[in-house]
């Protein structure tokens, strides 16, 4: 007996004990995953939570084995466990579950969480795929997704909207994002380069020399730096600073499109014509740029300033060819041809693609209705009408003045207010400025912290019927489906008295512009949820699609496409910032 038990001790001590933990079932579960035991996966995994619940890896690998199953509201369930109990810091499984969400058709809770991930992850490991699911979701939602930022990126996504305000023209807009990222990116120099040039276009020149030399002092060989500088230091008449520096860029020969851009414009701004003629020529030998006409144009006229005078002319003919509609080419040909027959004197021309300003306003006068809606809308027209109201000769200014009352949206506000209180101004001039503000507040402006670019003449310029005496309608199209929409909204509305007032406002506008169309009585309850959406977001209220839709007894699909109908319309886009 006792020998028995010693074998079997003996047998024993040969066995490998098992130790049952998360790590065992991880291994089971890849091996079964493996060999394609996608069930077996799952139990292992599960059985992985149960031994370390704590451990939000876990928990991942069992949300994705649920995906491929196709259990993806199960799967969704575990990650917001994970999220809201395990470790909040996995902003990875927002993404997760954005591709869940579109798996099941609801986009708009895709985009939800994949702004979310966006907005909330440190290390972006998922960006690519991230890019590629925003533009399935823009296909499917038709519109761009409401993304603040990428906090990956550091700064991005509101630095892009700042420069597309810039192009643009919206230059108080740009400079009101831009002072935003530049507290908490100290380091992206691009966006205070370019906070300097919307200073600069606003006529704020102390404040763009300021933030120039700020990036200076973090980087001096920074090229859009030392341009924007040397301009600065030319406003100021600093001739032997301005010396100093077109010394240096001299020298420099960019290979990047944008630096190549930005030195040749900057050097022909200096007079550097030759300079800034040969950068020019080799942006227009690259594919990527040679169909550029405002590109041309200003080869035309670095060409046209070193007396290359046939090269001039190619270049503008070329202008013409590239675009058709404009003036530009066909103004500076005949000024070509005028100087060649010895019937006007040659004088440098500058960098800039369009007429000139005393030709603007000539036109302007021709037209008899005022500044045409693409000119308002020209960045480089509006960049010059701010420069001329701080820099301008007294003449100047007042026509510039009588100008921007013509415009009259936020921008023009802002330059106008800002001119009302230089110090040393002209007190005729600032009393016409202080009139055309006034006649701008009178016709319905409103002023707004929010960075909303809305046109303050808009309604002014309309013949708005009122919609409570909209009662000459047809009778097949009855108006009270017009007054029914506004009242479902305020009826169902639990917003405040501003909020209320916004959609009585965007209401009007949107009928204004579509009268005399009207709805039909089954697009009430879908116009009025959609108007209440809007007016929300407009004042930077936290609303979504579903939260108005489960009110309303409608879709979020509905809510989304009778708001941007609206917005469409109305051109009432949400703050930016």
């Amino acid at each position: 007996m006792k020998g028995k038990l010693l074998r079997a001790e003996g047998h024993l001590a040969n066995v490998i004990p098992i130790h049952l933990d998360a790590s065992f079932f991880f291994e089971r579960a890849v091996r079964s995953l493996d060999r394609n035991h996608v069930d077996k996966a799952l139990k292992y995994f599960r059985k992985a939570v149960e031994y370390e619940p704590e451990n939000p890896v876990n928990h991942c690998n069992m949300a994705g084995i649920l995906s491929e199953k196709g259990d993806y509201e199960a799967s969704n369930a575990v990650l917001a466990h994970v999220l809201d109990v395990v470790d909040p810091s996995m902003t990875e499984c927002y993404f997760y579950m954005a591709n869940n969400y579109a798996n099941m058709d609801r986009f708009e809770e895709a985009e939800q969480a994949l702004v979310t991930y966006l907005e909330e992850d440190t290390q972006g490991q998922f960006m690519t795929e991230a890019e590629e699911m925003m533009e399935l979701l823009y296909y499917e939602l038709d519109r761009p997704a409401k993304l603040n930022r990428i906090k990956s990126r550091k700064g991005v996504v509101e630095h892009d909207q700042a420069r597309e305000l810039l192009e643009q023209g919206k230059f108080a807009q740009a400079a009101e994002l831009l002072e935003g990222i530049s507290p908490d990116y100290p380091d992206y120099l691009a966006a205070r380069n370019n906070l300097a040039l919307a200073y600069y276009y606003m006529g704020l020149f102390p404040k763009a020399k300021e933030t120039i030399a700020e990036v200076l002092e973090q980087e001096p060989g920074n090229l859009h730096a030392l341009c924007n500088l040397a301009i600065f230091h030319q406003n100021e008449n600093r001739a032997d600073q301005v010396l100093l520096l077109i010394k240096k860029l001299r020298v420099i020969v960019p290979f990047q499109h944008e630096q190549v851009y930005k030195l040749a414009t900057t050097m022909g701004i200096l007079g550097q014509h030759d300079t800034a003629y040969v950068h020019f020529r080799r942006l227009l030998k690259d594919e990527e740029t040679a169909a550029d006409p405002a590109l041309a144009h200003y080869a035309a006229v670095a060409a046209y300033n070193t007396g290359r005078y046939d090269s001039a002319e190619r270049l503008w003919r070329h202008v013409g060819k590239l675009d058709p509609g404009s003036e530009v080419s066909r103004y500076y040909l005949s000024g070509l041809e005028a100087v060649r027959q010895g019937e006007k004197d040659p004088e440098k021309l500058s960098y800039h693609y369009h007429l000139p300003f005393d030709e603007q306003f000539r036109q302007w006068e021709n037209y008899g209705n005022g500044i045409p809606e693409e000119m308002k809308n020209d960045p480089l027209i509006r960049s010059s009408f701010f420069w001329a109201l701080r820099h301008g000769d007294r003449a100047t200014k007042l026509q510039v003045i009588h100008a921007l009352g013509m415009i009259g949206d936020y921008e023009v506000q802002q330059a106008l207010e800002s001119f009302i209180q230089e110090p040393g101004e002209d007190q005729e001039l600032v009393e016409v400025a202080r009139s055309v503000l006034n006649g701008l507040d009178s016709e319905g402006a409103k002023q707004d912290d929010s960075p909303v670019l809305r046109p303050l003449t808009a309604l002014s310029k309309r013949s708005i019927p009122k919609i409570e005496s909209m009662t000459e309608q047809t009778e097949t199209k009855p108006s009270s489906h017009w007054q029914a929409v506004v009242d479902r909204a305020l009826q169902m509305s639990e917003a405040k008295a501003e909020l209320q007032q916004e959609m009585e406002r965007l209401w009007t506008d949107y009928v204004s512009r579509v009268h005399p169309e009207v709805p039909g009585t089954k697009q009430i309850e879908g116009l009025a949820a959609g108007l209440e959406y809007l007016a929300a977001k407009i004042h930077s209220r936290p609303v979504t699609y579903q939260s108005i839709a489960d009110r309303y007894g409608i879709s979020a699909a509905t809510v989304s496409k009778y708001a941007r109908q609206i917005n469409k319309v109305c051109n009432a886009k949400p703050p930016v910032l």
